[in-house]
């Protein structure tokens, strides 16, 4: 029997669930295809209006990575242990600027704090920086990468020593 050829979108995802569920998936790509699948599953109208429209695959992608937080959200209620935040950073147009960075990142680090282990999820930050139909210019590329550094270094600096803080980027 061959083997479907798989899409590139789709195996971007399914590496991105195994990585973002291992605590519940054990690294099972099996497990981790399911768990897509559900998720895509999910957005079946907006896969419909993708296949009419193939020219629009970032719409897809901000609503798998909306999906998959949610998903991650409601499976972080049941480890009351192990802390979440999720930060969207194309929710307003301000939002990825330093100063809103910054203050969106600490209010995470703050509510984290109590945690010794702890997921922190940044979403859409280069659609945010690098918006999809401009030029990725140099000035914003530089940017994004000083953005992602910043964000690094803040996490770094205020995570309360001996904890575990997972920063994520989608």
């Amino acid at each position: 029997m061959a083997l479907l050829p798989r899409r590139h979108d789709d195996l971007r995802r399914l590496h991105f669930i195994n990585a973002l569920f291992a605590h519940a998936t054990g690294d099972d790509l099996y497990l981790a295809e399911q768990v897509r699948s559900a998720i895509a599953l999910s957005l079946v109208d907006l896969e419909h209006q993708i296949a009419a429209q193939p020219a629009k695959p970032e719409s897809s992608d901000a609503a798998f990575n909306a999906a998959a937080a949610a998903l991650l959200a409601k499976l972080f209620v049941h480890h009351p242990r192990h802390g979440f935040f999720h930060w969207d950073a194309a929710l307003t147009l301000t939002a990825a600027t330093p100063l809103f960075t910054r203050a969106e990142i600490m209010t995470g680090l703050r509510q984290l704090s109590a945690f010794r282990e702890s997921t922190l999820l940044v979403t859409n930050l280069r659609p945010a920086l690098i918006p999809p139909h401009h030029r990725a210019t140099p000035r914003r590329q530089r940017d994004y990468r000083e953005a992602l550094d910043f964000i690094r270094t803040l996490a770094a600096a205020r995570t309360v020593r001996g904890s575990q803080l997972q920063l994520l980027f989608l």
